[in-house]
Formats: structure tokens, C-alpha cells, sequence
């Protein structure tokens, strides 16, 4: 089904004494999204994927997984759930085989079908090799592997993955990327990291956290077309400065080498199409029409940087 909702937290919050980790916050996931939660540390990631994930009780709000309510029936619930925490629930006396077999009996995959999930589940997660070796002697980056490889043995539509990448080395982050990609085609996912290429490279969609906030919620396509910040026009016969600051969606005007002019944008506008207009019809001779627009790290910083006013971006939630 097309834009099913297959995660929807509302009014979802946590208190910790007089801290307040999580404040009503919404978050949305829909089928074959991958979702990125990024913010600085202590934003309240790793609350929020724990209250998610039915590990953490909320002070307050829901949480519905695939269409059941977590509060009301948890199990029921979790079926639809593979989780992966900061720290893989592994066994390292246990060989890759050994963990993935137990793991298989706590999902209550029935006994007959379980070595072809523990097969099927090592092939995704490209652990065949390292089958029969001991946990405990595996890499960083394999460990991660098995704990991706008991999160989807039961075949969960949905995935939370909580800093999957923390302590790898390069080589080992960009494969667990590579196959947290791979597994978005076939599960929707939930990423936390505070790692911005991490988001970018992986995720179809990003929501900030700031202080337990949702502060913005946007498709990475789309980030850049939301925050256009300034656009840039040449002009070979142009009008007035005023006549530009006068331009629907312009807050400000000046003139640059060359014929070209900067005009500051209001939020969530664009106005190049009136620009373009206005040209034509008063022949102001334009030859050059562009936005700058503020990348993902720039939009990260201002909103999680000092005192800020929350703005809550829910178009692609």
C-alpha cells in the first residue's frame, strides 16, 4: 500500500526528574522510507529510538507500529519491529549460527522455518563467511553485522537503528551504510547518527532533534528547495534597487559585478518565477537567474546552535 504509516508518534515525550529528554514530539514513518534522526549529542536521539522501539516508556503521548498501539499491546506491537540499539545484544561465547538460532526462537519463528531465516538473514547482512566463529572473536564492523542480522530475522517491515556506525573504522562504516541502503529496499528504516554525511548519504528523509524537539522534517531532495536563502540575477537593463526589494518574496537588494544582483529571500519562498515575469514584461534583459540555497550542515547549525525558536517542519511527515 502506497503512504502506508507504518510508525506514528504523537505528543511523544520524556522526563528524566527535572530534565525533560523528549518534548512533544511527532514523528512519522511511512513504507520504504528511510528515515534519518540527526542532532548534536544529548538532543534526545537515542530516547526517542528507545520509546520507539517499546524499550523506554514515554511520560507522555503514542506510539502505533503498523497499526497497533505499543501501549496497548506490546507484543503485538514489536512483531512488526527489528531493533538495533547502540550496543548490539550480542553473545559473544556463541558463534554467528548459535546467536542467530536463539534469536530466531525469541521472534517465535516456528522451529521448522528457522535455519532458512538464520540463511537468510546471514546472506542479507553478508555474514556466510564468519558463520561458524565465535562472536567474540568477530570485528567491530561483523558485530554490527550480526546485530543488523537478528534485527531482520523475523522479516519486520520496519527497522530502528540506533548510531549503527559508532566505533567502525572508514571501511567498515561505509559497508554497514552500503547494506543499511541495501536493507531500505526491502524494510523502512529509522538511522539516528549525529553524522551528517552519514544522513545524507543514506536516508531519504531527516528529521533534526534539538533539545527533544522536532525542530525540522524534510525529504533530503527537497531540503535544498526549502531553505532557498538568496537568489542570484543578472540583469543587463535593470530597474531600481527598490523596484527589486518591491519583488514579491524579496526582502533585500544589492548589486553586484558584473550585472548581477543578490535579492534576500523570505522563508519558504521563492521568487525566481515573479523575477522571471517581470523581466520579460518590463525588458530588464535578464541573462542569469539562480538560487543559493544552505546545505544540510548550514540548516543543521542554525537550528541547533544557541537559543533558537522551534520550527516545526511537517510537509514530508
Amino acid at each position: 500500500m502506497e503512504n502506508q504509516i507504518l510508525i506514528e508518534a504523537r505528543e511523544l515525550s520524556r522526563r528524566y526528574g527535572a530534565t525533560m529528554a523528549v518534548s512533544g514530539l511527532n514523528l512519522t514513518l511511512r513504507k520504504g522510507e528511510i528515515l534519518g534522526l540527526l542532532g548534536p549529542n544529548g538532543a534526545g536521539k537515542s530516547t526517542t529510538m528507545k520509546m520507539l522501539a517499546g524499550c523506554l516508556a514515554p511520560s507522555g503521548g503514542t506510539v502505533t507500529i503498523n497499526g497497533i498501539d505499543l501501549a496497548q499491546d506490546a507484543k503485538g506491537a514489536k512483531s512488526s519491529l527489528g531493533y538495533l540499539p547502540e550496543q548490539p545484544p550480542l553473545y559473544p561465547e556463541l558463534t554467528v549460527d548459535e546467536y542467530l538460532r536463539f534469536c530466531a526462537g525469541l521472534h517465535r519463528i516456528p522451529a521448522a522455518e528457522r535455519e532458512a531465516a538464520v540463511t537468510r538473514s546471514k546472506q542479507a547482512c553478508g555474514l556466510v563467511e564468519v558463520a561458524e566463529r565465535l562472536i567474540h572473536n568477530l570485528s567491530k564492523g561483523y558485530q554490527q553485522r550480526v546485530g543488523l542480522a537478528q534485527a531482520i530475522i523475523h522479516r519486520p517491515p520496519v527497522i530502528i537503528l540506533d548510531e549503527p556506525t559508532v566505533g567502525l573504522d572508514p571501511i567498515q562504516i561505509r559497508e554497514i551504510r552500503a547494506l543499511i541502503k541495501q536493507l531500505g529496499e526491502s524494510h523502512s528504516v529509522i538511522l539516528s547518527s549525529h553524522i551528517l554525511p552519514e544522513i545524507q548519504a543514506v536516508c531519504s528523509r531527516v528529521m533534526i532533534i534539538n533539545k527533544g524537539r522536532s525542530v525540522y522534517s524534510e525529504s533530503i531532495e527537497n531540503t535544498a528547495q526549502h531553505r532557498v536563502e538568496s537568489v542570484i540575477a543578472g540583469l543587463r537593463r535593470p530597474p531600481s534597487i527598490e523596484t527589486l526589494k518591491g519583488l514579491a518574496g524579496v526582502n533585500r537588494a544589492e548589486a553586484l559585478d558584473g550585472g548581477l544582483f543578490r535579492l534576500g529571500v523570505d522563508p519558504g519562498t521563492d521568487p525566481r518565477e515573479a523575477l522571471a515575469e517581470a523581466a520579460a514584461k518590463n525588458g530588464w534583459g535578464l541573462f542569469e537567474l539562480r538560487s543559493q540555497s544552505k546545505t544540510l550542515e548550514e540548516v543543521f547549525v542554525e537550528l541547533t546552535s544557541g537559543d533558537i525558536t522551534v520550527h516545526e517542519t511537517q510537509k514530508a511527515a
